[in-house]
């Protein structure tokens, strides 16, 4: 294993720049995070571990992949976006995508469903787990909401906003804490990744659309951090309906058929 991961050693030679490493595979410069997420993926095709075991605590990780611990993180959050580990808190870093119990019965739910039903059930859970959050978040967690926040922010086109915006609307059923709505939204999660709910997703991602779901997210956020259950509930209730008009327009709009999806980049 040792010699496998052998090409992952980094030159420490980053002319000061703690942002900066250099991959001894290529011999080019990349940042801390393209670094880290190219090691760690590296990791994930060798098989030492397999899906759904446990990856080496941070500090060890780190040590074995010889990257910054601000790194590994950075690379971890990446993969966690892209479904490919997930985290546990208080029981560490799995691989391979968060397991849903009963997906058989969820796949023939979806299968059954439309986006019409889905987003009304949406309609009726989301806000209450954004009021939930705002009387139950701890500190660390809002502030794992705003850098999600600051992540979706950034994002540069559509799927990479697609990566985040599940991230932060996740961080904030977890806030929640109640298992049972925890579970509900990890359906509906798994229904967003499914070939034609991506596909209208994406399509509707336009820049006017992305505008005013960014300051959306930021309305529900900062009712949460503030600990304003009412301002909290009624921000993602308004998030909810945007979405929800913006997707069934696009859907109703669109003939039988069409599959194309529009690949833009988002407006800054």
């Amino acid at each position: 294993m040792a010699r496998r991961l052998a090409w992952l050693n980094i030159d420490r030679q980053d002319n000061g720049d703690p942002d900066v490493e250099t991959n001894f595979k290529n011999g080019i410069k990349m940042s801390r995070r393209d670094g880290s997420v190219e090691k760690l993926s590296a990791l994930l095709v060798s098989g030492r571990y397999p899906n759904q075991s446990r990856l080496p605590p941070e500090r060890e990780l780190a040590k074995l992949l010889s990257v910054s611990r601000s790194g590994l993180r950075e690379g971890l959050e990446i993969l966690e976006a892209e479904g490919r580990i997930w985290r546990h808190v208080g029981k560490g870093t799995f691989v391979g995508p968060r397991p849903l119990k009963c997906a058989t019965g969820l796949d023939l739910v979806t299968a059954m469903t439309s986006p019409e039903e889905v987003l009304e059930v949406r309609l009726l859970y989301e806000p209450l787990i954004a009021r939930l959050a705002a009387n139950r978040a701890s500190a660390s967690e809002i502030e794992n909401m705003r850098r999600l926040l600051e992540k979706s922010d950034s994002a540069r086109d559509a799927k990479a906003w697609e990566l985040w915006d599940g991230t932060l609307h996740r961080a904030v059923a977890e806030a929640a804490h109640n298992k049972l709505l925890l579970a509900i939204f990890d359906g509906f999660n798994a229904m967003r990744s499914q070939t034609a709910w991506s596909r209208l997703r994406l399509a509707a991602l336009i820049p006017e659309h992305l505008g005013v779901y960014r300051r959306q997210h930021r309305a529900y956020i900062g009712a949460i951090a503030a600990r304003d259950p009412a301002a909290a509930e009624a921000a993602m209730r308004l998030h909810v309906e945007t979405v929800r008009d913006n997707l069934l327009g696009l859907e109703r709009a669109t003939p039988p058929g069409n599959t194309t999806t529009r690949k833009m980049k988002i407006a800054g």
